[in-house]
């Protein structure tokens, strides 16, 4: 059985913004209340941190795929959705991040030491956005931002 892993190659991807809502306040006697949707929240994204305690990367190398957390939806009444939780990947020091063509992208020295391998996605906005007459009625189109992928190798 494997102990000890310096080298692995892992798939990482960030969480997806979520959805904004197309919502228009309704209330007894006032017609066309105005637009009320709430904004989707932020995709989480996945970093790594140098810690002290971590000394070899088996952990990575038993699961090598990982994901954020998608952001919720928007919701009605201004509520705007929860964003996704970022995910930490602890990693040991003097690690040494690669791209598929062998590109360094970060070399991890010292404790605290962070890289974002991928990065969440922005949420949609809502119809509360645009409070004008004519955003009275739902939105026809909203753009939701789709988190990064990335495949690198560690050593």
């Amino acid at each position: 059985m494997t102990t000890f892993v310096d080298r692995v190659e892992l798939h990482v991807a960030a969480g997806n913004g979520g959805h904004g809502c197309a919502s228009v306040h309704r209330e007894k006697f006032k017609p066309l209340g105005g637009p009320d949707g709430g904004n989707g929240g932020r995709g989480g994204d996945v970093i790594l941190t140098v810690d002290q305690s971590v000394t070899t990367l088996l952990e990575y190398h038993h699961s090598p795929h990982r994901k954020a957390t998608n952001g919720k939806p928007g919701e009605g009444g201004n509520r705007s959705g929860k964003d996704g939780q970022d995910l930490v990947l602890f990693v040991p020091d003097g690690t040494v991040v690669l791209d598929k063509a062998g590109n360094v992208l970060a070399d991890l020295v010292g404790h605290g030491t962070s890289y974002v391998a991928a990065q969440g996605g922005r949420g949609a906005s809502a119809t509360r956005r645009w409070p004008r007459p004519a955003a009275r009625r739902p939105a026809s189109r909203c753009s939701v931002s789709r988190g990064t992928c990335r495949t690198s190798s560690w050593s």
